[in-house]
């Protein structure tokens, strides 16, 4: 790809999910590549409903450090689109709590490019910057639109924890928050198979047909994939504006019986545990936020709203303030990195305890993947409800977690954390091993 001056055109859209798939089916064979989709939610502030970041013209990837600040000195070189993901192990650079667990999805604790090709797709209009927009436009429209499938196979999935090491280590997590060691802690586990071999479009395409969410992307990284269905946004930024929207109380859909489904969503509501989970996360967002903002602006402007998708309702809060006049990309990371909906309060003790009792490397799950744009405005996910996938050694990994709180019953979270991963199980086809 020549490195000449990028131009921007910008086309009509007839037909929004086809011009859509055939994007997708174009940007396949490049080695890096990053597709942000909100699949129509228009969940406030909204403003890109999909992006997507082709090629690479310079990157920077680096382990936990001093990976922010030569990251900001990354960004510091030119004001440009840059795409790429925080992995929760860049935590130890923030807390100093490191981990010496095996990294087997291979994603770098923290990557960032500028891409080569810039694609912005609404429903009715394309935008391309490119070198040459009108070449990528006519070979996106040669592209076939039907996906061809080549094929996947995914033996037996295997769990870190069985239901009864699980079940114990939610004892001992309560035993630490009755003796005031924290106040919640977000506890997950990874399901997992080796030799697996999976068409990542097609998988990716089924789990957005099933659970469509908000803040979903497919993300490539040369041989590392995330196939992600988040529905949380970590941390957005517009102007001096930044804010933040944890979830924190999950409840199931009941389908096809709208009486019952509402039933659930007033459940959830009203329930002692969930809130007392969601005002937590609350508590430590608004401190994450007040390192960074100016004093007194920092403000709930939401709690304990309750938002419906199409496999379980979730309690969201969104809090937000005014950032001070010199908070850099860096800063506001070093302030508010790892998200508290997947650590818990206080934030340094309880990463602790999830590198004591976690088996698994968490990587890029719980951690983030979005964009900064030219102005230095940025939107960014929580990774969760995601498949990672490293092509090299045929490695493919889920996790889910829920928050562990005085109130929880190690029974109860043991099924929240099956509900969350049954999307991912449904679209691998795991329970038979068969071939998707």
């Amino acid at each position: 790809m020549n490195r000449e001056r990028q131009s921007i055109a910008s086309y009509p859209v007839s037909d929004f999910e086809q011009i859509k798939q055939q994007v997708l089916n174009w940007v396949q064979p490049f080695s890096t590549f990053c597709f942000l989709d909100n699949h129509r939610y228009q969940m406030a502030p909204h403003k890109e409903e999909c992006l997507l970041a082709a090629g690479c013209r310079r990157s920077i990837a680096r382990t936990a450090g001093q990976a922010l600040t030569d990251l900001q000195t990354f960004l510091a070189q030119k004001n440009a689109w840059v795409f790429g993901h925080l992995g929760y192990e860049l935590g130890a650079e923030i807390t100093g709590v490191q981990s010496e667990k095996e990294n087997r999805t291979g994603f770098p604790d923290l990557f960032f490019f500028e891409p080569e090709i810039l694609i912005r797709l609404s429903a009715d209009q394309l935008t391309i910057e490119a070198p040459d927009p009108e070449q990528v436009y006519n070979t996106i429209l040669a592209t076939k639109t039907e996906f061809l499938q080549t094929g996947c196979a995914v033996p037996a999935i295997q769990s870190r924890l069985t239901r009864e090491a699980y079940l114990a280590v939610i004892h001992r997590l309560r035993e630490h928050i009755q003796r005031g060691d924290c106040y919640e802690i977000n506890f997950c586990q990874e399901f997992f198979a080796e030799e697996a071999v999976i068409d990542q479009l097609y998988v990716y395409n089924q789990l957005c047909r099933l659970s469509p969410n908000p803040f979903s992307a497919l993300y490539r990284v040369h041989d590392q994939w995330l196939l992600c269905a988040s529905p949380e946004r970590f941390i957005r930024k517009e102007g001096r504006r930044i804010l933040s929207q944890p979830i924190k109380g999950t409840a199931a859909r009941v389908p096809d019986n709208e009486k019952a489904d509402r039933q659930k969503k007033e459940e959830l509501l009203l329930s002692q545990k969930e809130r007392a989970e969601n005002v937590m996360v609350v508590d430590l967002v608004r401190n994450d936020l007040s390192r960074v903002c100016r004093e007194g602006s920092v403000k709930v402007d939401e709690l304990f709203g309750i938002y419906s998708f199409p496999q379980v309702h979730q309690m969201i809060s969104t809090i937000s303030g005014e950032l001070q006049e010199t908070g850099s990309f860096s800063e506001i990371i070093r302030a508010c990195f790892p998200m508290g909906s997947m650590t818990g309060a206080p934030k340094k003790r309880v990463m602790e305890l999830i590198e004591q009792y976690e088996p698994a490397h968490r990587g890029i799950f719980s951690g983030a993947v979005g964009y900064i744009d030219p102005a230095g405005d940025f939107d960014f996910n929580v990774v969760i409800r995601s498949i990672m996938y490293n092509a090299a050694s045929n490695y493919l990994s889920f996790q889910a977690g829920s928050g562990i709180t005085h109130y929880s019953e190690a029974a109860a979270e043991w099924d929240e954390c099956q509900l969350k991963a049954a999307a991912i199980k449904k679209v691998l086809g795991i329970e038979a091993g068969q071939v998707i």
